[in-house]
């Protein structure tokens, strides 16, 4: 017998990139209750690794837009600019996956880490020092 095990409206059949989607949507909400009137030019997105065209890791540097780990990139922050056909876009914070979840041990870990890494991007973002988006 093939097919699912779990109806698709119960949360355990949802993917693992389905639950990490919904677990930064809950890590921005409290950022974006506060910052709101700034955040609206913003995107946050998803992917699943880094896109890294150098082969040589010792060789790999990341500017202050990028929150790394053991010189491996979690997020980054891509400011506004415009595409390669000459439209405008919108600055976005490009979380990846995979290395975040790498690092957290949980769930709880992961919800930890994400808000502190949203934390810093935002603050960047912002031009500020993530205590202030914090609250503290």
């Amino acid at each position: 017998m093939r097919g699912p095990l779990y109806p698709s409206s119960v949360p355990v059949s949802r993917s693992r990139s389905q639950r990490f989607d919904a677990l930064v949507l809950e890590a921005l909400e409290p950022i974006e209750q506060r910052w709101h009137a700034e955040l609206t030019q913003l995107d946050v997105a998803v992917d699943e690794v880094p896109e890294i065209n150098n082969t040589a890791p010792e060789k790999v540097t990341w500017g202050d837009d990028v929150v790394v780990d053991a010189n491996v990139p979690l997020a980054r922050l891509v400011p506004a600019g415009v595409d390669k056909r000459g439209l405008p876009t919108r600055a976005r914070i490009v979380l990846y996956r995979r290395p975040l979840e790498a690092r957290a041990r949980d769930g709880t870990d992961m919800a930890d880490l994400l808000h502190d890494v949203l934390v810093e991007q935002v603050a960047t973002y912002l031009g500020l020092d993530p205590d202030v988006i914090e609250g503290q």
